[in-house]
């Protein structure tokens, strides 16, 4: 009789914690969600709680095995993803505040914070070589300017950091008490040079961050590796046993771009959609996009260079679209009333809508930067725009608008699939996991917009399903990756473009495309004035 072994999967996201409980066919056994905290104190900042954080990670976990109905003893491994935001710890592993009020318990800059925008104009002044491997600039999203941002306003707080954890890295340090970091965080995040198994250390200097690797962890884990196991207290209050592995941390987009990738790495461009949008795509050689962050080495896979595209606001860029319209509360009402999710009232009434109106958004145009762009513009301070605005109200107007910002975010992503092919990169299948995958409308777009096919996994929630692959060869149950996900990762459906839409979309993301430009020329003229 074989060996029944099973592979959880922590994914703590923006909004919240996930956890899933695979078999080694891939198989899921249960699956456990719980809401995160977020403070948003000023414009542009947001800050998190680790011991909210890991309060939910416990409970999802016990929650999930429970559910699972399966004998513990048979969990082999726990793999942890989450987002890249930048957790400060203290002396003896106390929380340290990043907060302009010094509130203990806020502890987290988010990775969506822009509160680091001059700092992130000093690193890119540097021109330090290392950032030819960010796409040319730097980002405020990444942990450096973060970080160069409490010294310079908190510099007592910085000299009190014992380690700066990228949220993944944190999550493996009290499940283990292993003082370790990833391969993947470091080096897509910190400016880590893989390929050189170091930091450039002129530019930690050149912007006062010198002593800064004495603040990180200096075992580094490629992608796979074991950390360690669970400690005793953890292990009772997962509901599990001190034999269980914990592999080496990953970001979220990348345990989904691991999941669809990684059994089929060339040629795949992944885009996992959530809160924001990334778009990873793995080479056996480096190739150099500017305005696309990488290239990574061994940062999603193994022995491949990874380029990864982003858009800083695509799910909670929609969600924004729909609740400040004047007809969101009576869409709330009728979505509670009838039991049903509203992004089903709203697809529906976008049907509706083009049974009258072959293309509503024709005249509608949208430019959905913002919270700026993140890929191929590298331009955090652009803004989002609209085009042709009436007076049209009600239940048509907020379908029309929900359309056109579903498509802008879909030329977002064609920009960016367009930037990675001039640099060379050979796109042969998209794949595609999260939020957007759960709305037909929005795949219609996307397939339209692209012109491509849409490949789904049979997995919804693929980027747990990453994580636990990580666990899964950590623990020895498989040699590698690639034979991990090829065993446990299987395809689903595959959303193919509407062919007679291909006019419309080429003009709309003309207009997409335009509209950025005109923006700059707008900025151009009011800065004559101050």
């Amino acid at each position: 009789m074989v060996e029944q072994q099973y592979f959880i999967g922590v994914d703590v996201g923006s909004a919240s914690v996930r956890t899933a409980v695979f078999d080694q066919h891939g198989k899921r056994h249960a699956f456990s969600v719980r809401p995160i905290q977020q403070f948003h104190p000023n414009a542009g900042f947001v800050e998190q709680s680790s011991t909210n954080i890991w309060e939910q990670v416990c409970i999802t976990v016990q929650e999930a095995v429970t559910l699972a109905n399966i004998n513990p003893i048979d969990v082999k491994s726990i793999g942890f993803d989450a987002t890249c935001s930048l957790v400060a710890v203290a002396a003896k592993g106390q929380s340290l505040s990043v907060a302009e009020n010094g509130n203990p318990e806020h502890d987290i800059i988010m990775w969506m914070d822009h509160r680091a925008i001059e700092e992130t104009t000093t690193i890119n002044l540097t021109n330090d070589p290392a950032l030819c491997y960010v796409g040319g600039q730097i980002s405020p999203e990444m942990e450096l300017p973060k970080i160069l941002w409490l010294k310079n306003h908190f510099p007592q707080r910085y000299q009190d950091a014992w380690r700066f954890f990228d949220l993944a890295d944190f999550l493996v340090w009290k499940a283990t008490t292993a003082d370790v970091a990833s391969i993947c965080t470091l080096t897509c995040k910190w400016n880590y040079l893989a390929h050189q198994k170091q930091f450039s250390e002129q530019l930690l200097y050149d912007v006062g961050l010198e002593n800064l690797a004495d603040k990180v962890p200096t075992t580094i884990l490629e992608l796979g590796e074991p950390a360690g196991h669970l400690t005793t207290e953890v292990a009772k209050n997962f509901g599990l046993h001190t034999g269980v592995v914990v592999a080496g941390g990953i970001i979220d987009a990348h345990a989904g771009g691991l999941a669809l990738a990684g059994a089929c790495p060339e040629g795949s461009l992944v885009i996992i959609s959530g809160t924001s949008n990334c778009h990873m795509i793995v080479s056996p050689y480096p190739v150099i996009v500017p305005g696309i962050w990488g290239p990574y080495f061994g940062a999603m896979l193994p022995g491949y260079w990874l380029n990864e595209g982003g858009q800083s606001a695509t799910g909670s860029l929609v969600e924004w679209t729909i609740r400040q319209h004047d007809s969101w509360l009576e869409l709330a009402a009728e979505a509670k009333a009838s039991d049903r999710d509203y992004y089903l009232l709203l697809n529906e009434a976008v049907a509706r809508l083009e049974q009258r109106e072959k293309y509503p958004t024709a005249q509608l145009h949208i430019l959905s930067d913002h919270y700026g762009n993140r890929s191929p513009r590298a331009n955090p301070n652009a803004k989002g725009m609209e085009s042709g605005l009436t007076l049209e109200t009600g239940r048509d107007a907020l379908a029309r608008h929900y359309l056109a910002t579903l498509q802008s975010i879909a030329y977002g992503t064609r920009h960016i699939i367009d930037a990675l092919a001039e640099s060379g990169h050979q796109i042969n299948r998209l794949t595609m996991c999260g939020g957007a995958t759960k709305n037909p409308l929005w795949l219609r777009e996307y397939a339209n917009a692209t012109g491509r096919e849409i490949h789904l996994p049979q997995e919804q929630d693929a980027v747990n399903l990453g994580a636990a692959l990580l666990g899964a060869v950590a623990c020895g149950s498989f040699q590698n990756l690639t034979q991990a996900a090829k065993l446990m990762v299987h395809s689903g459906n595959i959303i193919k473009p509407e062919k007679e839409t291909f006019l419309f979309h080429q003009a709309k993301y003309q207009v997409y495309l335009q509209m950025y430009q005109d923006q700059q020329k707008y900025n151009e003229i009011m800065q004559t004035c101050y």
